[in-house]
């Protein structure tokens, strides 16, 4: 199949070489060209989280899991609202890839720097150093928790601009389809957060040890290193894509209102999901044993639960590329057929490793040094639900892949508020209200607010309405 010609010929001939094949020649190879990198980058990210939880429950204890995971997901639910914004960007980027504009494919990697740039230094460093403690008494941190935690969050707060401009380069440039370098990046910033925590944490020689506050400065070293060397490779040259441009450095107020067109929708629906984890922690946190369960939900959630949405946050990036590329190559069944393509991938790897969290649920426990028979037994009922929960959100995450790159991000947004507040939450309001509060009942909302995301999600796409949006930096109609 020949590449599509349009009206930017002109800019494509004079701009790089972006790789054809994501809109030509097997759609099984095109996904998992875009998937494979970012799911070993996921694992060797999550491999750190991993390792930082085992190394903090064997020299704190598991009081420093449950900091670290509430505090995580507190932090997580700014850093989905910033990368908003990175959506947006890559829904711009794959299209005008996939139309062969590249003018407006750099023009739109700029202002998406400038803008994160901006909201991370001027909104979220101060204002998040100053409501961390609101936000650990919003999820019922028990005392011992939130002494711990609050250091943790205000470094990640303080410093998040490393993990931000990492994030909107892993995220053009797999728009862009080159997946192999956010890979090598990702992998670069794993291995100096391992390092750096591993001193850090424990302490060598005359470095002491800081404990839980060691493992957020060994992240933000990490990822602020590797976000000095991706901005000089976006200016210096050499990756697909760049933030030197035609149209000047100047704040180009029509394309970041593109991007926040895009982006708002996504970044209110991470915002839902986010927040529907920090009020499941407040569930959480009310229950009798509520250290030991927050340790659980840290360990079994926020670590190993990683094993599977690796491969899903994966197989997402691949589904939103290869589909946001063929759309601007006008080639909408192709677009559809990769997304079918990605789920499949999706459920099957979900599977695989839902037979090990139900089979095998105290060996993966004991990792984190998790041997307080209480935290076991809640850990051990939560890896059995989430072994049959994750082959519906991995699937669930592809078809939103699919929506978001094809322009769609505001049904994902009313997918999340439905699936990820009022299901979960409700579920737990009402049995709270009635027989009364146990973790297991908690683990089976999040699994009925799964299920739900994955039934809206397919049923949404399938209706095909993305086919028809149309985008561009001077006029946008959705």
């Amino acid at each position: 199949m020949a590449f599509p010609k349009t009206k930017a010929a002109d800019e494509k001939s004079a701009g790089p070489k972006y790789d054809r094949s994501i809109i030509e020649g097997s759609l099984g190879k095109a996904v998992w060209k875009i998937a494979a990198p970012t799911v070993i980058a996921n694992i060797f990210a999550g491999m750190q989280g991993l390792i930082d939880h085992i190394i903090v429950g064997n020299v704190v204890g598991y009081q420093g899991n449950a900091a670290i995971g509430v505090s995580w997901q507190i932090f997580l639910v700014v850093v989905v609202f910033i990368s908003s914004i990175d959506i947006g960007k890559n829904i711009l980027v794959a299209r005008f890839v996939g139309a062969g504009e590249t003018d407006k494919v750099n023009r739109t990697v700029y202002q998406g720097l400038l803008t994160t740039v901006f909201i991370a230094l001027a909104v979220i460093a101060p204002l998040g150093f100053l409501i961390a403690p609101l936000l650990l008494n919003l999820v019922n941190a028990a005392p011992g928790v939130q002494a711990q935690a609050l250091p943790y969050l205000r470094i990640m707060f303080s410093f998040s601009l490393g993990i931000m401009i990492y994030f909107l380069c892993s995220g053009a440039l797999r728009a862009a389809g080159d997946a192999k370098t956010p890979m090598v990046l990702g992998l670069v910033m794993t291995g100096l957060n391992i390092i750096f925590n591993l001193v850090l944490i424990r302490g060598l020689g005359p470095i002491p040890g800081f404990g839980v506050m060691g493992s957020a400065m060994g992240f933000c070293l990490a990822s602020g290193s590797v976000a000095i060397y991706s901005l000089y490779k976006l200016w210096s040259g050499g990756w697909v894509v760049t933030i030197r441009n035609r149209n000047g450095y100047a704040p180009d107020w029509k394309t970041i209102r593109q991007l926040f067109k895009f982006g708002l929708p996504a970044g209110f629906q991470g915002i839902a999901m986010n927040v529907g984890g920090v009020l499941l922690l407040s569930f959480i946190g009310s229950l009798a044993a509520s250290a030991a369960a927050q340790a659980a939900y840290a360990v079994a959630y926020s670590q190993l639960f990683s094993l599977i949405t690796w491969t899903s946050v994966g197989l997402l990036g691949a589904a939103a590329a290869v589909a946001g590329q063929n759309l601007g190559a006008e080639q909408p069944e192709r677009a559809r057929e990769a997304v079918q393509t990605a789920a499949r991938y999706g459920f099957f790897g979900a599977a695989f490793v839902g037979f090990f969290f139900f089979f095998f649920p105290e060996p993966l426990l004991g990792l984190f040094g998790m041997n307080d028979a209480n935290a076991v037994a809640i850990g051990v009922s939560l890896l059995r639900v989430l072994s049959v929960s994750g082959i519906f959100v991995s699937v669930a995450m592809t078809y939103t892949g699919g929506l978001q790159g094809t322009g769609d991000t505001k049904s994902p947004l009313f997918i999340s508020l439905v699936s990820q507040l009022a299901v979960p939450l409700g579920i737990c309001f009402l049995v709270r209200q009635t027989i009364g509060l146990e973790p297991l009942y908690i683990w089976l909302a999040i699994l009925a607010g799964h299920v739900t995301r994955c039934l809206l999600s397919v049923w949404r796409f399938r209706q095909g309405k993305w086919r028809h949006i149309k985008v561009d930096l001077e006029t946008t109609q959705s």
